[in-house]
């Protein structure tokens, strides 16, 4: 395959940056095909942004036989039903994160993967930043960890925002706190929920806020606080406490902007600030965003059947101790 043709499901802003902004600085993927439940939408955001065929559903982009891979950045709710039909259709699949509303969803999906022999990402896009492999190596180095914290907040100034939308998936621990969970099993295994704590939307389905205590193998301890605020800031800071010394990263989710702080006890050589890690000597690849390398991943995964780091087994780890904070908080599950 010499070029990866993409269709993207809805037009939903994050694609901008995440698919087609991405798409120009990896030669071997094009965007040709926008689907929309509205034709005329469809055709504006083709227009606007230069792709070549607007469909009026999904079902007909999923039907075209000149797409080889499908992203799917639906609301929440609809990641693992459109991640399902899109691999029952043979199409290759970037799906947003959170992978699906829920475990069971996710374990359903995941199933349908690897029977397909598809590949099949998660897009916690900021794994695949040359800056977060420093981050696991430096981590290991001191190893072992000792305990984790890890903050997201989310600016979602309108309460109209699907975001608070139960029936849609939403919640910030659905919307940021999926990326606290992933980066900590990332660099401590799997997890079981101690406990957690929400402030919901007045019918008290949604969390506006959620915090949740995790116990990891060999005993380490993580925190984590996911919030959506009216105003502030974006925040998604990382604090790492290992044996060894301790590390930080300022905006672990968009690594490309990130700033990684580290203090090794009783050895000034590993002290010091690392700030966006370039991957090779190629001054441009070095200032990549992390959309660009997932992407990347994703096409050469798909070119040459390499493995990748969010698979959907991956992600229904994260969904699983998802579940299990909105458990105990005495929240639904979504």
């Amino acid at each position: 395959m010499d070029v990866l043709r993409i269709g993207t499901l809805g037009s939903a802003r994050i694609a901008r940056g995440a698919l087609i902004e991405a798409a120009r600085h990896v030669p071997e993927v094009t965007v040709t095909a926008v689907a929309a439940r509205d034709l005329q939408r469809a055709q504006a955001y083709a227009l606007q942004y230069g792709i070549a065929t607007a469909y009026a559903s999904y079902d007909e982009l999923l039907a075209d036989p000149g797409i080889d891979a499908i992203y799917n950045p639906l609301p929440n709710s609809l990641h693992g039903s459109w991640t399902q039909q899109a691999i029952a259709a043979g199409k290759h699949v970037l799906c947003e994160k959170p992978f699906a509303s829920n475990a069971d969803e996710a374990a359903l999906v995941a199933a349908a993967a690897q029977a397909s022999g598809l590949v099949v990402m998660e897009a916690m896009h900021y794994r695949y930043h040359p800056l977060i492999a420093r981050l696991r190596e430096v981590v290991t180095a001191l190893g072992p960890v000792r305990s984790m914290q890890c903050w997201t907040s989310f600016t979602i100034a309108d309460p109209a925002n699907i975001r608070y939308d139960y029936a849609l998936g939403g919640g910030s621990l659905m919307d940021g706190g999926c990326y606290a969970i992933d980066c900590m099993r990332m660099l401590a295994g799997e997890p079981t929920v101690r406990g957690a704590l929400a402030d919901t939307t007045s019918d008290g389905l949604v969390d506006r806020t959620m915090a949740g205590l995790l116990d990891f193998p060999g005993g380490a301890a993580g925190w984590f606080e996911s919030a959506f605020t009216r105003d502030g800031e974006f925040r998604a800071d990382l604090h790492v406490l290992c044996e060894g010394g301790t590390v930080h990263l300022d905006n672990f989710i968009r690594p490309h902007d990130a700033q990684l702080a580290v203090l090794a006890f009783g050895d000034a050589s590993q002290d010091g600030d690392e700030q966006k890690a370039a991957a090779d000597e190629d001054g441009e690849a070095a200032a990549w965003s992390s959309y660009v390398w997932q992407l990347r991943a994703f096409a050469e995964a798909i070119r040459d059947g390499g493995p990748v780091e969010t698979t959907a087994e991956n992600a229904l780890g994260t969904m699983r101790v998802i579940d299990g904070c909105y458990r105990a908080a005495g929240l639904p599950l979504r």
